[in-house]
């Protein structure tokens, strides 16, 4: 029951397996793998987390990859409509569509602070050039940090700097925006890293943090580090988004879904892993500390560039990566949103773009303000759970603990359970062995992995 798979007039199909291959991996690649893997790694024992993370993703990433792709193929509109269209052929109900209403309105509600982010790593290529951080105390580089989250005019700047660039390329379109942006960005990105990991190999801890990545160490694995794995192999592939759902939605049909997800998924990992072979070695020859935390880009590593050698170059390269990095996600947020508004509206893609970005560039101002004027404002301090928790925290915590694997349980449920397996196994060609295997997966593992980490998160 695969029902008619007409494409809409307006609607193009990537060039090439490769340029969706490209896109799909520039919306994973994100500052979840440069940023946040390599200080979770460090937090949980390295290469014991590793391994545990590479688990993840097959039984819970790449299951609920190849769903959304599927439902997008499928539906050839944007994520809720296709939703809808994938519902009614198999005679189910059109309430399962909330998944991709969820996904949707994450997307933009997380693209709103991302922009300021990735504001931030856009400010720091600056500071990186100029030579801010040469032979500066740990002090002031937490000064120069904390200056910058004090301003909000500076944040503001930068701030739509950041969402103009996203703009830009989402209202050019498919063929001229989305797949020349990937295709010029995600080779870059890849050069940059590689750079940026030849740069580790001479500050003499390189072995070191090769060891630290790779070598087991399951006496520093502990349960929490466990979900914490599978939370992130979750969020690292941009699930729970229907950013997969509007790229699988420009798919050709002569395209396997499932070879194409697993490339993907390797790709992340692969960047993922070689950010740590990048940041560690700097790390560790500075004596600082592998578990940073989130100030492990901001502050721990400005403090390292600016005391090794051609630290200014290799720190503004640094930071360049993270904002190609930052940029081709969020890109993929906006894209969703833009399909769903461009379908339901007549100003085509270029108003579309813009009604979408400046009202999320409007709610990124409320990010901003929380890190600085309004940063005793707790909406919801009223609840001890939320108590300091300022709107910036809360969007977060909302998006990443609630709305994404709320998104990413129902559609695993929904394409397990309510799709005729017929029509998935011709849909995602796989192999009789692969489909078993992947069809087990998502009714039964990946929805029950999810739904731990969805519990873990909300009573952690």
């Amino acid at each position: 029951m695969t029902g008619s798979k007409s494409t809409p007039a307006h609607r193009g199909l990537w060039s090439s397996r490769m340029a969706f291959i490209l896109a799909a991996t520039g919306s994973a690649v994100g500052l979840g793998n440069i940023w946040k893997f390599p200080y979770v790694t460090g937090e949980n024992g390295g290469g014991a987390f590793v391994l545990v993370y590479l688990l993840c993703i097959a039984i819970v990433g790449i299951p609920i990859m190849m769903a959304e792709v599927y439902i997008g193929r499928s539906g050839r509109h944007n994520p809720i409509t296709s939703f809808r269209l994938v519902a009614e052929r198999n005679l189910a109900s059109p309430v399962w569509r909330i998944s991709a209403i969820v996904g949707v309105l994450a997307a933009f509600i997380i693209l709103s602070f991302y922009s300021v982010i990735g504001g931030w790593a856009a400010s720091y290529v600056g500071h990186a050039a100029m030579g801010d951080f040469t032979g500066q105390s740990a002090e002031a580089i937490g000064e120069l940090f904390g200056g910058l989250l004090a301003s909000p005019v500076t944040l503001l700047i930068w701030h739509t700097i950041f969402m103009a660039l996203v703009i830009f390329v989402v209202a050019r379109g498919l063929k001229s925006g989305l797949e020349r942006a990937v295709t010029i960005l995600m080779p870059a990105l890849f050069v940059l890293l590689l750079v940026a990991v030849g740069y580790a190999t001479t500050t003499g801890h390189f072995g070191a943090a090769v060891a630290f990545l790779f070598t087991p160490d399951f006496g520093a694995l502990t349960m929490d580090g466990v979900l914490v794995a599978l939370g992130h192999a979750f969020f690292t592939l941009s699930l729970g988004m229907a950013i997969m759902m509007a790229y699988g939605s420009y798919l050709g049909d002569d395209v396997s879904v499932g070879r194409t997800a697993v490339t993907v998924s390797i790709m992340d990992t692969v960047v993922a892993l070689m950010a740590g072979l990048a940041i560690f070695p700097v790390v560790f020859a500075n004596g600082l500390e592998a578990g940073a935390g989130p100030g492990l880009i901001f502050q721990t590593l400005p403090l390292a560039f600016g005391q090794m050698p051609m630290g200014s170059i290799f720190g503004a390269l640094f930071f360049v990566l993270l904002l190609f990095a930052a940029w081709t996600s969020a890109i993929s947020l906006l894209e969703p949103v833009v399909e769903w508004l461009e379908d339901k509206l007549i100003v085509g893609r270029v108003g579309s773009t813009v009604v979408v970005g400046v009202a999320c560039w409007l709610l990124g101002i409320a990010s901003i303000l929380s890190l600085n004027e309004w940063s005793g404002f707790a909406p919801l301090g009223m609840f001890e759970r939320f108590e300091g928790n300022t709107i910036f925290d809360l969007l977060d915590f909302f998006t990443a603990n609630v709305m994404l694997p709320l998104s990413g349980l129902l559609t695993a449920l929904f394409v397990g359970w309510c799709v005729a397996k017929e029509s998935l196994q011709s849909n995602l060609a796989l192999s009789g062995g692969s489909f078993a295997l992947w069809y087990n997966l998502v009714r039964f593992v990946t929805p029950v992995a999810v739904a731990i980490v969805f519990v873990y998160n909300l009573m952690s």
